[in-house]
């Protein structure tokens, strides 16, 4: 996930942000002014950013001065401009208490807004850093553009202001919201890394006039979707201009392909991922520690096999553990001249290479818009959208914010650095949530009741499928067993393999496979699905072989809709590459891991499912209701909204 988050309170959190996030990471004096510690820093200065800055009398792009935020962030959420506005008022000699009364944005908050960074990808930041001034420019505006579009669609479909007795009212801030946006150039370990620290003030204005806070727990909840956004938003338009494309490449086993800029070398990304490895080496030993925990009597203190959320919690611990402090920052300028020396000398990749990065990217992306064609059926991506949420969450239930998370990869993944129509992920919902969802909503709050909030099932169930026999379990070998004490000497952390638990995503690819392929002689809406068609946009250049060429017809065009086919000796033989390849294999053993894997989240599913049967029997299969196509209805843009989000 490349955009995170972080609540900023009053106090010493402030003032951290103040004395080092400013200054791009550095550390600052507290007698250096704001401006000329930035200037030191080599980093521009903050400026604001929002839609609700011409309530507050500012314009977006203006300098961010550190008045203004010591008293939007570090007073509670007081005005910017508050000790202008207070002298003003004391000056016309109204009382100090009223006075101070004129500068405040409604009642005073202790969490007075949120940090969210965004960052692009490795590749994108990497082409950035190698690559010629028009390159640089490209990319950084490419970046700025992206968080804007999702700083718009915050303001327009996630942000609410609670008012009344607990909250119970909630209303979209019609004037938008107020950030400060904060320019770094560099990770903690000295490589490469584009980022921006996005300061949100949880400060809104009502319709009424009145300034209400923000509800930090729906930013909370979508940020996966924004960062599916933002990554979507700075691809395309960096593949558009530049004229590149993106492809899919599996990091870890398992998890979750990552969309990266096809032509640029693995290893460069190694080169940058210093701190990864180091909180990898860390990770490891804090396994081995999970796993062999024992108490005063020998028993173990945690489970034999490491979760995907205790693995997540150990990783949050070894990013701590491995934090390196803060260096000194320098110019751009400098820094771009000492990466590219450093990446020549200690990445590995050739020095033609690294000088020529942008050649190299532009010959793989004409080498896969070649071989090809996006293809984005709704009907299809709705299938593989809900089957990988269905999957990806506990006990199979799931809200829109999952749907539309999950669409946005799935289009990045698709369109391979294409821009899309605006829309087309809420698109993708609709017609997950109209065609393969099951509305289980049982609302106690007047939240249950919101579009946003509805809870969903899969209407379908993943237990139907063949019956398999568990393949044998191997006979354990003694001398891979972990010790049964931790400090037992003559075995370190590493040497036997750690159990964990199967990753859901590797479950969820193959769900969505395995339900497309039952789809294959399905007709819909008076035509079959084309799955091959479908999947062919998400497979490597590679995979691709072109029909055996036939000399009597070989000046011939190609008839209509005629498909290139799958070589699958390649497909096998890229197996062990860098490329995704695992939602298109889909053999036997894989089909028996899937069984094994579905079984109790389809018990579950069925439960459900019979629970709510009886009152969608008198209905048509699988209706759309009123109120979903209200709420998924492509919105008209209005006097107070912006762009539309996947423009």
């Amino acid at each position: 996930m490349t955009v995170d988050i972080r609540v900023i309170r009053a106090g010493q959190m402030y003032r951290y942000y103040l004395r080092e996030t400013v200054v791009g990471d550095g550390r600052r004096s507290a007698r250096t002014p704001l401006r000329a510690a930035q200037e030191q820093a080599g980093v521009p200065a903050g400026r604001w950013m929002g839609r609700g800055l011409a309530a507050l009398g500012l314009a977006p792009g203006e300098e961010v001065t550190e008045a203004q935020l010591r008293n939007l962030f570090g007073e509670r959420g007081r005005h910017p401009d508050a000790d202008r506005i207070e002298a003003g008022r004391l000056a016309q000699g109204v009382s100090p208490k009223k006075a101070f009364k004129a500068g405040a944005l409604g009642r005073q908050v202790t969490v007075t807004g949120v940090d969210f960074v965004f960052r692009p990808q490795p590749t994108i930041y990497l082409l950035w850093a190698f690559g010629d001034e028009e390159t640089r420019l490209v990319i950084e505006a490419a970046h700025e553009r992206a968080i804007e579009r999702v700083l718009e669609w915050i303001e327009d479909e996630v942000a609410v202001i609670r008012y009344g007795k607990d909250g119970i009212y909630r209303v979209r801030p019609p004037g938008g919201l107020v950030a400060a946006r904060f320019r770094h150039y560099e990770a903690r370990s000295g490589r490469p890394l584009l980022h921006d620290h996005l300061l949100l003030s949880v400060k809104g204005q009502r319709l009424d006039g009145k300034w209400g806070s923000i509800h930090t727990t729906a930013l909370h909840e979508n940020t996966v979707a924004a960062s599916a956004l933002y990554n979507e938003l700075v691809a395309s338009e960096v593949c558009e201009v530049l004229g590149l494309a993106t492809e899919p490449r599996t990091v870890t086993p398992g998890r979750r392909p990552v969309m990266e800029i096809a032509g640029v070398p693995h290893e460069l990304i190694r080169w940058t991922s210093r701190r990864s490895d180091q909180i990898a080496a860390c990770l490891t030993e804090l396994e081995h520690e999970y796993v062999t925990a024992v108490d005063d009597d020998g028993e173990p203190l945690f489970l034999p096999v490491v979760s995907e959320r205790a693995r997540a919690k150990m990783n949050q611990i070894a990013a701590r553990k491995t934090r390196p402090p803060k260096q000194k920052t320098q110019p751009l300028a400098q820094l771009r001249a000492w990466w590219k020396a450093s990446a020549i000398l200690t990445s590995g990749v050739a020095a033609d290479v690294i000088t020529s990065l942008l050649e190299y990217a532009r010959a793989a992306a004409a080498a896969i818009r070649a071989r090809i064609a996006a293809v984005v059926d709704v009907a299809l991506a709705a299938v593989d959208v809900t089957a990988t949420v269905f999957v990806m969450n506990d006990g199979g239930h799931f809200h829109r914010r999952h749907l539309l998370a999950e669409a946005r990869r799935h289009l990045a993944l698709v369109l391979r650095g294409r821009r899309r129509a605006p829309g087309l992920d809420d698109q993708v919902v609709a017609a997950a949530i109209s065609t393969h969802c099951l509305d289980i909503t049982e609302p106690k709050t007047v939240r249950g009741l919101e579009a946003g909030y509805r809870l969903y099932t899969a209407r379908w169930s993943l237990s139907d499928l063949p019956t398999r026999h568990r393949p044998p379990t191997p006979a354990p070998d003694p001398d891979r067993q972990p010790p049964a004490d931790p400090g037992e000497p003559g075995q370190e952390a590493g040497e036997w393999e750690i159990p964990r638990a199967p990753l859901q995503y590797e479950r969820a690819v193959i769900a969505g496979a395995v339900l497309s392929e039952k789809l294959r002689t399905t007709t819909v809406r008076g035509r079959a699905y084309d799955v091959v068609a479908h999947q062919q946009a998400a497979m490597p250049e590679q995979l691709l072989a072109p029909e055996p060429a036939d000399p009597e017809h070989d000046d011939q065009e190609q008839e209509p809709g005629r498909r290139e086919a799958m070589d699958l000796k390649a497909l096998r033989a890229l197996r062990e590459s860098r490329t995704d390849v695992e939602a298109l294999d889909l053999t036997a053993e894989r089909l028996r891991h899937l069984q094994d894997a579905f079984t109790e989240a389809a018990d579950r599913a069925h439960t459900t499912m019979n629970r709510y049967t009886r009152r969608d029997d008198t209905k048509p299969p699988y209706p759309v209701r009123p109120d979903d196509q209200q709420a998924h209805r492509p919105q008209q843009p209005g006097p107070h909204r912006g762009r539309e989000a996947g423009h």
